[in-house]
């Protein structure tokens, strides 16, 4: 029996717009409220982020420390980390938001088609934040706080170091969703391996430079962003190949 297609719901520019506009406002409103719970448990969240820090500093021995260097700095701070944390703690709330207005732009096969893999882009973002904070941040603090001189004492600033680890662990989190956005995007029929393979080269420069921009100034850090970056992407090309070209293939036979 051949798959029933259902036709797209037709919508006018201002209808789609007002849809977008929709959409926005829902999703500022989760932010808002996880903004103000987050920030109630801002201590508990900064000394979680502070650990893997504070655990590769114990190895330097006794005159490690992080400090803060302006009155503000605590408070600022903390803002910060709230702002990051509520965008990750209401993840499955905004992206529900954002699937909704996609869905209506998508037939029936392919809202069936990528329906399945909504749990896995929520899985893979919670699996970004775990790859930056259980195995980036301990690899990259080890390296630069013993690399050259060792007879100095580190200070570290509180305000950087929690706004740097905040914004890591969101952009993590939302680049592992990489492979699902191209599934979503071969199976609109926007991509193909075959363009995916084509802008190999300028989508790993646009990698570089994301990752030399929310990474500190150093090669090492730039490199523990920019290496997962590039599997995603041909993990992505791969699952487009052998998921997407076969399933159209069956769907237009």
């Amino acid at each position: 029996m051949r798959y029933k297609i259902a036709p797209m719901k037709e919508m006018s520019l201002t209808e789609h717009l007002e849809e977008l506009r929709t959409c926005f406002i829902r999703v500022s409103i989760i932010l808002f409220v996880s903004f103000f719970i987050a920030y109630g448990f801002g201590e508990h969240i900064s000394n979680f982020l502070l650990r893997p820090l504070r655990d590769s500093l114990k190895t330097l021995g006794p005159g490690q420390g992080i400090v803060y260097l302006g009155l503000l700095d605590k408070v600022l701070s903390q803002l910060q980390v709230a702002f990051w944390t509520s965008i990750i703690l209401s993840s499955p709330f905004w992206f529900y938001q954002i699937w909704s207005f996609l869905k209506p732009g998508l037939y029936e096969r392919e809202v069936k088609a990528i329906k399945p893999f909504l749990l896995v882009g929520f899985i893979l973002f919670w699996l970004g934040i775990g790859f930056g904070y259980y195995i980036i941040f301990p690899f990259t603090f080890e390296t630069l706080l013993n690399f050259g001189v060792q007879d100095v004492s580190a200070t570290i600033s509180l305000k950087d170091y929690l706004i740097l680890a905040s914004k890591v662990l969101v952009f993590l989190g939302i680049i592992f969703q990489l492979p699902n956005l191209l599934l979503i995007l071969g199976f609109m029929g926007l991509v193909t391996k075959y363009s995916l393979r084509k802008w190999r080269r300028y989508v790993y420069l646009g990698f570089a430079l994301s990752s030399a921009f929310i990474t500190p100034p150093d090669i090492i850090t730039m490199l523990g962003v920019w290496i997962p970056l590039v599997v995603l992407y041909e993990l992505g090309i791969y699952a487009v190949a052998v998921i997407v070209h076969p399933f159209l293939a069956k769907q237009y036979t």
